[in-house]
């Protein structure tokens, strides 16, 4: 397996170029059948910040969706009661459909361009698009710089164990061809990064979990498909650049069968999703309490439960 990035950065990982290009082809292809059903990740994220924004009791006056490249994330958040304004931050207005949407487009890793307005927002909300950052601390920093005290952020990013059967099937295929191998799925962040950088950049109150959801294939190419109508290829720097053997995947699809397969004969594909959520502090908001601040011991405390 190839080395293990840095957690906190994803500087120089990605081929940005490529990357953006696959981007684009997605969208472009999904304006054509947009009822094939690859966005289902994202539908699929963008439904549970939705579902998380519903149990927060205030309202939100003005909200920005950062790249969500599609619809959902603000169709979603559009349909809960507490949400009123929404704007969207692109990286081209060519991911932007017609809507009743504030634009805005920022380079990837620059959302606030020198001289913009900070602590607009009160709400900041992000799905299936953070991971690919350059800069990942920085464009944290930049939406809470971006959000009014008290403002709270959503997002989801893709945990380390995405795609971990099609990793290892890869794998095996190319070290039994070639002998060696070469990294061909993206780095995921961790749940322990994720809280050291919601910390780093300043949020209050920061909450991390994770899931999973397990979609079944009929064949590891049918899987391959929907990867590339989610732009989600390999567009790592460090990817083998010529056009692979037939072979491996064809050997890579024969052990994905035999290892990873239901009875009914249908492959098994997970998705790790990453929730991490935090505020802008506030005097308002909850604080710990001074280190020796306590007025009863922990003695009389555990004397007291028995």
């Amino acid at each position: 397996m190839p080395n293990k990035p840095n957690p906190i950065s994803n500087a120089g990982i990605f081929d940005e170029k490529t990357l953006r290009m696959r981007q684009k082809r997605a969208k472009r292809d999904y304006k054509k059948i947009p009822d094939k059903g690859s966005d289902f990740l994202m539908r699929f994220a963008a439904d549970e910040i939705a579902a998380r924004l519903s149990l927060v009791s205030r309202e939100f006056a003005h909200t920005v969706g950062v790249f969500g490249r599609t619809d959902a994330l603000a169709n979603a958040i559009g349909a809960v009661k507490s949400v009123k304004k929404i704007a969207r931050i692109e990286e081209s207005d060519f991911f932007v459909n017609e809507g009743p949407f504030e634009i805005g487009v920022a380079q990837p890793n620059i959302l606030s361009p020198k001289g913009s307005k900070e602590n607009v927002y009160d709400l900041a909300v992000s799905a299936f698009s953070l991971h690919w950052s350059a800069d990942l601390p920085g464009v944290l920093i930049q939406i809470r710089n971006m959000l009014q005290p008290d403002g709270l952020f959503l997002g989801i990013l893709p945990g380390p164990d995405t795609l971990t059967e099609l990793r290892e099937c890869l794998a095996t295929a190319e070290a039994e061809i070639t002998g060696g191998l070469s990294p061909r799925i993206d780095p995921f962040i961790t749940v322990q990064s994720a809280g050291a950088l919601m910390q780093r950049a300043g949020f209050a109150l920061p909450v991390i979990d994770s899931d999973k959801i397990t979609v079944r294939y009929d064949t590891m190419f049918d899987l391959i498909r929907d990867l590339r109508a989610m732009a989600a290829t390999n567009s790592l720097h460090t990817r083998e650049k010529s056009i692979p053997s037939r072979f491996l995947f064809a050997r890579a699809a024969e052990i994905y069968a035999s290892r990873f397969a239901d009875a009914d004969g249908r492959i098994r594909a997970t998705f790790e999703l990453i929730s991490i959520s935090g505020w802008v502090p506030h005097h308002s908001q909850q604080k710990p309490l001074k280190p020796g601040s306590a007025t009863t011991q922990l003695a009389d405390a555990l004397k007291a439960s028995k």
